[in-house]
């Protein structure tokens, strides 16, 4: 179980980890002391929030939006050129559907996570 926005908290419960938005800014978590399992998921949507998750020391940066064409919309090719040469772990987020699942093999997209895409009933075709 994680927890949104607030280490201490998750830390004091016990938890698996916690999740960072990408407005959170705060590095106050960096002076605490974590178990070693203890897992920090971060958000982002451009190069600047990237940098600040990475020095937040998350071990896991959801990236928004590849296809979900809103504020944070980047597409396919800048989700790609944003995460290639960064040795980090990335999930892509926001507008995946059966239609463009596929096209995440092409900006090498090891994991996704989406509310919509997984209220299909129908089993995943050519799954990671």
């Amino acid at each position: 179980m994680f927890l949104a926005n607030d280490i201490k908290l998750a830390i004091k419960l016990g938890l698996n980890g916690a999740y960072l938005p990408s407005f959170n800014n705060n590095f106050n978590h960096l002076s605490y002391s974590l178990k070693k399992n203890f897992i920090l998921l971060g958000s982002a949507h451009n190069i600047s929030e990237i940098r600040i998750k990475q020095k937040q020391n998350v071990n896991k940066i959801f990236l928004s939006s590849i296809f979900k064409k809103n504020k944070n919309y980047l597409g396919i090719n800048k989700f790609k050129n944003l995460v290639t040469n960064l040795n980090f772990s990335f999930v892509a987020l926001g507008g995946i559907n059966e239609t463009n699942f596929k096209k995440l093999k092409l900006a090498n997209i090891k994991e996704f996570a989406g509310i919509q895409f997984f209220k299909k009933k129908a089993p995943l075709k050519g799954a990671f």
